[in-house]
């Protein structure tokens, strides 16, 4: 193939590579990146440092910056930027990528490389990042020639926001940075727009309705994809024109509102015993941009009883894991527009009664008879006080589940947490990108004393650009989850799961100018809050809770929704 074919005439002006692609940057509307320096990416930092219109936000490690960047992507639907340097910088992003590819986070990665005539030789700081990352990449390219940064751009740019969002990623060799080029844009791009634009509706819409509207019992279930979509006015409109029950996935969290009565709440795992015992008794369930994940559905044993239906832009989710009735293809805002108008006004009575039923028989519950504070009602005073109009991140643990379940969205695109991956150390850095994004607005990473200390060092950057994010660790001196575990599957044998030693997390907070404050008792919550949230600096609020406070209800991996212990059960078997 003629290496000019796909370009644009070149003029007569010629600047670096680097400088081209903040130029870019710049034209696309990118106004902040995160990142972190070194030698493979310098001549781009130099372009950047004369910039006027991006902020670059210096983290202090490479998987704080891409973290950073998925909170600022998530919180405000945009895409998210990140820079490293060549091989460590690189390979410290990989965590990051594997993690906003599974969660569908839009986020482009600038990677420096090695000049192009020392890839292979295993130079300083080489890693073949382009090799590394295809698998958790969308798209990926290692830029060969200045003459191919603005295709390369485009073509990121189109499928990280196009489709089923994801990461990508450029690998920028410093010799590319430097070298001169005229080409500013392409007439034609080397991938198939099938990668970026919105597919035409596939299916039958008229067979869909019609399977909906003769169910007596329907159930929608409701993922991460809903949000990507934007499409919660949709889903809120279908679920009350037909009085249909809603249920989220934990990345669904936000796109149905959390008080509706309508609501049940998550399902799963850690869902609420009224969402599972929804889908065991549902005789039909629509799934809306979500994965059949194996923390949701056990396959062959999930809504075993129901006429199953899925919509989803993503085909390789279709029949992946559970196989359904009905399928539609689309982007989920356009697909339930076209929907609508077909699903009939129902009232539902019984259904609605039944499950409302279910919500007063079988509710969260915990044990709060004593004077130790337990996560659960402290997460509960915190919504109240917040009036749930925070944007939360979570870590990954029992108080991310604990979150979940008792503090309550009633909007898109407040709750951050690390669902696909799982990735401990995510909660900081997301809440920092979050706040970036909408700096009028509150703030709370709610994290774990295993957690927090992932990314610890990012507290030097809440503190470098006064950023005033909320921290909440909940400490027990342990791996909660991990403790949860080992003391119900095996025997009790807390192998490696207790922290022998924890730092002092309010002088931590405050060797970086950070207020801190640490509590034990009930007593002492009310104040505590008052001090947390009292205006819009950065605090650090320790809460100590028991080791052997457990998230319920649970449903134990590999089984189904038959099988959820709630809290109740360990009650009567003397377990709580």
């Amino acid at each position: 193939m003629d290496s000019n074919e796909g370009k644009m005439p070149k003029t007569e002006a010629k600047i670096s590579g680097a400088r081209l692609m903040v130029e870019l940057l710049e034209e696309y509307g990118v106004d902040i990146v995160f990142g972190y320096p070194g030698g493979a990416i310098l001549p781009f930092y130099d372009e950047l440092y004369k910039s006027t219109k991006i902020k670059h936000i210096l983290v202090r490690h490479e998987q704080g910056a891409i973290h950073m960047a998925e909170g600022y992507a998530r919180s405000t639907g945009k895409l998210g930027v990140c820079i490293a340097t060549s091989g460590p910088g690189a390979t410290n992003l990989v965590t990051g990528l594997t993690d906003a590819k599974l969660d569908s986070v839009p986020i482009l990665a600038i990677t420096g490389q090695v000049a192009t005539n020392a890839i292979g030789t295993d130079a300083f700081q080489e890693a073949d990042i382009y090799g590394i990352t295809i698998p958790i990449t969308k798209y990926n390219a290692l830029i060969k020639s200045a003459d191919d940064i603005a295709r390369h751009f485009q073509e990121a740019t189109l499928v990280a926001l196009g489709g089923r969002p994801g990461p990508v990623l450029l690998d920028f060799p410093k010799d590319v940075q430097t070298e001169l080029t005229s080409v500013r844009k392409v007439d034609k791009l080397k991938i198939d727009s099938r990668h970026y634009q919105k597919p035409p509706i596939g299916g039958d819409l008229d067979s869909f309705a019609a399977a909906l509207n003769k169910a007596k019992r329907p159930l929608l279930y409701v993922g991460g994809g809903a949000i990507n979509a934007n499409a919660s006015k949709e889903i809120r409109e279908m679920a009350e024109k037909g009085n249909i029950p809603v249920t989220t996935t934990l990345m669904g969290i936000g796109a149905f509102p959390g008080t509706h009565q309508l609501s049940v709440g998550m399902l799963g795992m850690h869902g609420t015993a009224y969402a599972n015992k929804a889908v065991l008794e549902c005789d039909y369930i629509l799934n809306l941009g979500a994965r059949f994940d194996d923390r949701v559905a056990k396959p062959g044993e999930f809504a075993e009883n129901a006429v199953r239906a899925h919509i989803d832009i993503d085909t390789a989710e279709f029949n992946k894991r559970v196989s359904v009735d009905y399928l539609l293809h689309g982007d989920l805002k356009e697909v339930l527009k076209a929907l609508i108008p077909k699903v009939n006004k129902v009232d539902r009575p019984e259904w609605v009664g039944f499950l409302d039923t279910l919500k007063k028989n079988h509710p969260l519950e915990f044990d709060d008879t004593t004077d130790t504070i337990k996560p659960q009602g402290f997460l509960q005073k915190l919504y109240e006080k917040s009036k749930g109009k925070a944007i939360v991140s979570t870590d990954v643990g029992q108080h991310q589940m604990w979150a979940a379940q008792y503090y309550l969205f009633e909007e898109a695109n407040r709750w951050l947490t690390s669902g696909g991956l799982g990735t401990m150390g995510y909660g900081l850095p997301a809440a920092i990108g979050a706040k970036f994004g909408n700096p009028n607005k509150t703030v709370i990473c709610v994290s774990g004393d295993g957690s927090i200390q992932m990314n610890i060092q990012e507290l030097a950057t809440i503190a470098m650009y006064k950023k005033g994010v909320k921290i909440l660790i909940f400490n027990n001196n342990f791996l909660g989850m991990v403790r949860q575990w080992q003391e119900l599957f095996y025997e009790e044998r807390f192998s490696e799961s207790e922290w022998n030693y924890n730092p002092d997390f309010v002088k931590l907070g405050e060797a970086y100018s950070i207020k801190g404050l640490r509590i034990s008792n009930k007593s002492e919550i009310d104040k505590a809050l008052e001090f947390f949230l009292e205006d819009d600096d950065a605090r650090i609020l320790e809460v100590m809770i028991p080791a052997e406070e457990k998230v319920f209800p649970m449903i134990p991996a590999g089984k189904s929704q038959k099988d959820m212990i709630e809290f109740s059960d360990t009650v009567r078997a003397g377990k709580k």
